[in-house]
């Protein structure tokens, strides 16, 4: 007698819709997101300007907040002093700007790129630097101590901010962007800066750099295993605390990078600035979920987008939008959106 096979479905095709789509939600949120700004702004030239002015937010909240998120999903470190990689990165890539005149007066667009990446790169080299040194003096002895975390690393900031009182003395800084980068060009009847068009670019370049990072290399990999556990990275024999140096380090430069870009996006840098962006950093950090790149990612591409619409919307309500937005967030999925599942 012939036994008939009982019959088998995939569990994905028993799974709901909500279930389908709930490893979307982030994505499809933002998409909302952009299609209510379109709905509530009348013009379409408006809306197109807005979007594009919150995308190059989000991107460069993101170059700040990249670092950090993967610091805290890896070392489990409170690093409330990493404004202060923020600022000195806006001061140290400035400061090389001013001292390439030629490079920046000619509206070159190869001249001024140029200028432009000599800048991040010295930002970039002297934060990380900076972040090599705070690890080894001030992080270091308190892992595993989240309040002496907290208490030092502000300690560290506060430390900073009176030395860049010192180099570059407390008046704040008027810049102007290279001069290939100033004014805007028409698309669709908008208005679009050039400046924010490539901090759009260059956000993205950094967010698939890192990505790419992260997915295809050996380091990315031993990195994504230690955020999730430690423990068995160490087990394998690999030395976690070389890869926490490389990623304060790395997470560090990043925070330079963005703060270069702020300041130009500013027109203005001070000596608190890294201090002030941190309220957005650490928002996109929660929504996204603690250790998350992508979470990170579509958490500030959403805070920036939010930012600017409510901003042309209501001005008033534009101050406290983003809490707002973290709050349902949280409500919704108390982890953030893409946390990363760490082993018991």
């Amino acid at each position: 007698m012939t036994e008939i096979a009982p019959e088998h479905r995939p569990t994905f095709s028993k799974a709901s819709l909500g279930d389908r789509l709930s490893p979307h939600a982030p994505v499809l949120l933002l998409l909302a997101l952009a299609a209510l700004g379109w709905l509530a702004i009348d013009q379409n030239s408006s809306w197109l300007t807005l979007t594009v002015s919150g995308l190059a937010m989000g991107m460069m909240i993101f170059t700040m907040a990249a670092g950090m998120t993967l610091v805290f999903g890896l070392m489990d470190v409170i690093n409330f002093g990493h404004g202060a990689f923020v600022s000195v990165g806006a001061f140290v890539g400035v400061t090389a700007l001013m001292l390439m005149p030629g490079m920046t007066a000619e509206a070159s667009i190869w001249l001024n790129g140029f200028a432009i990446l000599l800048a991040v790169a010295c930002a970039m080299l002297a934060t990380g630097v900076m972040g090599y040194a705070f690890e080894r003096v001030i992080v270091r002895p308190v892992y595993g101590a989240h309040l002496k975390q907290i208490l030092v690393t502000m300690g560290g900031l506060i430390v900073v901010e009176q030395l860049i009182y010192v180099i570059w003395g407390p008046v704040e800084i008027f810049i102007e962007r290279p001069a290939a980068f100033q004014g805007a060009v028409t698309f669709a009847g908008a208005a679009l800066e050039k400046y924010r068009l490539v901090a759009v670019a260059l956000g993205l370049i950094v967010f698939l750099a890192l990505r790419l990072t992260l997915k295809r290399t050996r380091i990315g990999l031993i990195v994504r295993a230690g955020v999730e556990n430690g423990e068995m990275v160490q087990a394998l024999g690999y030395r976690i605390e070389r890869v926490f140096i490389g990623v304060f380090v790395a997470g560090s430069a990043l925070a330079g990078l963005g703060g270069v870009m702020w300041g130009l996006y500013e027109q203005v840098i001070t000596a608190h600035m890294g201090q002030e962006t941190m309220i957005l950093v650490f928002i996109v950090i929660i929504i996204g979920g603690l250790g998350s790149v992508e979470g990170c990612f579509i958490a500030a591409l959403m805070v920036g987008l939010l930012q600017n619409y409510v901003a042309f919307l209501a001005p008033k309500v534009a101050l406290i939008s983003n809490i707002g937005l973290m709050a349902a967030i949280l409500m919704w999925r108390p982890q953030g959106m893409t946390p990363v599942v760490k082993a018991k």
